[in-house]
């Protein structure tokens, strides 16, 4: 089972450069429980980047960059599927 519906989608981040960034992602409910992984501007996120911290729902930039802005989706995933959350935007000034 994958519920369509995000019990907390993520909302919009405004940050300045150089600064933290958390954007929070609950998935919808599912069984088995659903993992957690991030797409940005389309293209999933790889946590082999040491700036990156993936824990729970949250995404963490430790220090953002001009380059971390853009449009950040929260991917719930298990064996039944992947469900996309609406978008939200990472904008750094």
């Amino acid at each position: 089972v994958l519920r369509d519906d995000f019990r907390q989608p993520p909302g919009d981040v405004v940050v300045a450069a150089g600064e933290p960034a958390v954007l929070e992602c609950v998935p919808p409910r599912g069984h088995p429980e659903p993992s957690v992984s991030w797409k940005k501007d389309g293209a999933r996120l790889s946590d082999k980047d040491e700036r990156l911290t993936i824990r729970g729902g949250k995404l963490m930039l430790a220090t953002t960059r001009k380059s971390d802005a853009g449009v950040y989706v929260c991917v719930a995933t298990n064996v039944v599927g992947e469900r996309d959350s609406e978008p939200a935007e990472l904008v750094v000034f």
